[in-house]
Parts: structure tokens; sequence; C-alpha cells
């Protein structure tokens, strides 16, 4: 991956905060097989920076970072509060009307990285609403109560609507040819998906300042949700 400029992430700042766009690909913390991570970048931006919350390293979108302790301090009192509320935007397999449905399943983490439904696990509540559905796919706004291991793309796949590309929890990739009537592929060539990873995004985030002031901040779609939204779209 080339060298990200880290001021091209940031979507707000104040003193005391910082808001980023995270791009898929990159780790939230340090990861020995990678040169950069968000953690490294934003210490380059700002030396006392430390991440609040992680996404998956696929995952793209909202990323609260706080300049100084008491600032992180401050926004980690309200995580534990359950006060920080966030919004991530998933793409899934089917169609679903789903309208603040909860999902109140504990999960438990494996060794292996891998996230599972059982009663002795950590509670764990998420509610989904679809924004939109098209022939076979569902756009759906999920807003995750707890903040568990890969708990939107377990609760979606307990759902049986797996997020599009996430194939550790039952999901399919999506190809151009199943969504384009008149597709041909050159011969001799492999199609790829419209998306190389998993269908989620970090849509929004918001909590309070330092004075209590309640802070929104939205991350636009990055290219490869974009064009998979458009395509879906196109094919509607």
């Amino acid at each position: 991956m080339k060298k990200i400029d880290f001021n091209d992430l940031i979507l707000f700042q104040n003193d005391d905060y910082l808001v980023i766009n995270k791009p898929p690909y990159l780790s939230t913390l340090d990861d020995r097989h990678e040169r950069q991570n968000i953690l490294h970048l934003a210490k380059e931006h700002t030396p006392d920076a430390q991440v609040c919350h992680r996404l998956d390293k696929e995952t793209s979108g909202c990323l609260v970072i706080a300049k100084n302790p008491d600032a992180y301090r401050n926004i980690a009192i309200q995580f534990e509060h359950r006060k920080v509320n966030k919004i991530y935007h998933a793409v899934a397999q089917g169609i679903h009307d789903y309208d603040n449905k909860l999902v109140d399943r504990n999960l438990v983490a494996t060794n292996k990285g891998v996230a599972k439904i059982s009663l002795k696990g950590k509670p764990a509540t998420t509610y989904f609403t679809t924004l939109k559905t098209y022939a076979k796919h569902s756009l759906i706004e999920c807003k995750p109560v707890s903040g568990r291991l890969h708990q939107i793309r377990v609760h979606l796949a307990y759902l049986d609507a797996p997020i599009c590309g996430d194939e550790m929890y039952g999901g399919k990739p999506l190809y151009l040819s199943e969504l384009k009537r008149k597709f041909n592929l050159k011969k001799g060539t492999e199609e790829s998906p419209i998306m190389q990873r998993v269908s989620l995004h970090a849509y929004s985030v918001s909590f309070e300042g330092m004075d209590e002031r309640p802070i929104t901040v939205t991350a636009p779609y990055p290219k490869d949700f974009a064009v998979l939204v458009k395509q879906l779209e196109k094919s509607n």
C-alpha cells in the first residue's frame, strides 16, 4: 500500500479530537505485516494521539482519535455508558424489510478471531433498518449498541442476511455479471467481485466533546462501496 497522507483522511478536527474516514485494508492498530497503520499515522500528526475504538481492517469509515489523554478519557467513559452512537451501512444478500429490528444475541470470540453466537458469550445488541432494496440485495443501516468483535456481521448472518463478500459468515462475493444482463467477459480473463472486501462501511459517529456539545460526523462512501451501490441502483 502506498504511503497515505493522513490529512486527506480527516473529516473533523478540533483541539481534542480527530475523526477520520479510515480507508479499507488499513489496520487500526499495529500490524507486524504492514509498514503503516492508523495509530502510527495519527501519532505522526499528533504525538499524543490515541485511537478511541477499532474498525476491522477491511471496514472503511468513521474512526475517532483523541488528541490528548483527557479527551481519550472523556470518550472512553461515553463508550462505557454506551453514549457513543455509531451507524454502519451494509450491503446484504436477499431482500429484507427491517424497521429498527433488534438482534439481541450474545457473542463469543474464538482464538481464531471468529465470533459466534453463544449463551456463554458477552451481551451484544444491534438494531437494523432497511434503507433500500434491490433485485436480490438490501442496503441496511446497522446501529450497534455494544461493540463486540464482528458483531454486525454475525448478527446479519443470524438474520439470514449475510453481508456481501463476507465469506467468513456466509456472505458471497457479488459480481457484475449477476447484475448486468448483457455482461461480456474478455476471453481468458477471470471476473473479479465488484467489491474485494466485506461490504461494510462505518457511515457516521456521534459523541460529546469536552464541552459537552454534540459532535456528529458522516463519512462518504469510499470508491468501491459507492460503485457497488451505483451498480445495484442501475440493476433495479
